[in-house]
């Protein structure tokens, strides 16, 4: 197929930085999509419901009208998810993929009504070597009081590729928490906008990512703060190994009302090899006084003086690298509380880097 421009940053830079969007040229996306059975669901209840009444789709960004208009047309799973009640619950998707279930578009919609809690897992693994493809959009509008939690695993192979728009809404004192783990992929490729509308919302993004061989990653997180005392966290941790590439653009832009509104975003990146390459571009944007914003970004090589203190120790130079990977990863990893969930990703962590 011909080249295509993904994920266009929502402000531009100069070229040189080759950030402002993301250009691809070996992916074939498939015209004939076909079924996609492998699809496990567990914690429906009275208080999670799930139909395929979704709403249309009119994103503000996206990623590429072509993968937008995939969804919209093609979509072989479709899912309305409607929360209700404060007691917290679970459910959970896992998405398998295999010779039989090769390609999945899916639109999902998640509606947590006022004062619902939730945590929602969505798992995208292959099961086997087979070229897989992934396209899928994600809605989520808590609403008043609302507390969601949402953990994003992608698993896929690296013969793969998969792509995937998040589109969050946040009314008043509503709070959302995204963790994305994302090891999976020769391409995965991330848009994700959050309108913070409602006064006293809060959003987490919280991302891991770990890269191999000739992955790409690129990550286009846009949060648009519009309530007062509204607040947006980002944290992004990272490691590449042989020439695994990584772009993160990160905005955060405090629109007129946002008042004392509160924007941080983190983002590193630990490069295993000399050929891995990480390129980010933080941004704050600003049209209201009397709010606060900070970001950061880093990457560079583990350094030596701590790796031979670990080796020193008895630990074998693999070991000490899985070691300190994990170490900058619990950042993340904390914040999940399922400990089942979070030895199930150490171990992916572990294979990625054997």
């Amino acid at each position: 197929m011909e080249k295509i421009k993904l994920n266009e940053t929502p402000v531009r830079t100069s070229r040189n930085f080759k950030i402002n969007n993301i250009k691809l040229e070996d992916v074939q996306i498939p015209e004939s999509i076909g079924s996609f059975a492998n699809v496990e669901k567990t914690g429906q209840s009275t208080q999670i419901k799930i139909d395929e009444n979704c709403s249309d789709i009119n994103l503000k960004f996206g990623l590429h009208e072509i993968l937008t208009n995939q969804v919209v047309q093609k979509a072989n799973q479709k899912m309305h998810v409607n929360i209700t009640g404060e007691e917290e619950k679970e459910l959970k998707i896992d998405f398998g993929f295999d010779e039989k279930n090769l390609n999945l578009v899916d639109n999902i919609e998640v509606i947590a009504n006022e004062n619902a809690q939730a945590t929602i897992v969505l798992t995208y693994q292959s099961q086997n070597d087979f070229a897989h493809f992934y396209n899928g959009i994600l809605r989520i509008h808590t609403k008043r009081n609302a507390n969601i939690n949402v953990i994003l695993l992608n698993l896929m192979n690296i013969n793969s590729h998969h792509f995937l728009a998040i589109e969050n809404t946040l009314e008043e004192n509503a709070k959302l928490q995204i963790c994305v783990v994302d090891f999976g992929g020769k391409n995965s490729i991330t848009n994700l906008y959050s309108n913070l509308c409602g006064n006293f919302s809060e959003n987490a993004i919280d991302t891991i990512y770990l890269g191999k061989e000739n992955q790409l990653f690129d990550f286009n997180y846009i949060a648009e703060l519009r309530g007062e005392k509204s607040k947006i966290d980002m944290e992004i941790q990272g490691a590449l190994k042989d020439v695994a590439k990584k772009h993160f653009k990160g905005t955060i832009d405090f629109k007129k009302g946002c008042k004392k509104a509160k924007g941080n975003e983190n983002e590193a990146c630990m490069l295993l090899s000399d050929t891995a390459k990480s390129i980010a571009l933080p941004m704050l944007l600003c049209s209201e006084e009397d709010v606060e914003g900070n970001h950061s970004s880093s990457a560079g090589k583990i350094g030596e003086k701590e790796l031979f203190y670990m080796m020193s120790r008895g630990f074998e130079q693999k070991e000490a690298m899985k070691l300190m990977v994990r170490a900058k990863f619990n950042k993340v990893l904390e914040k999940i509380k399922n400990e089942g969930m979070k030895e199930f990703i150490l171990q992916k962590i572990n294979e990625k880097l054997d």
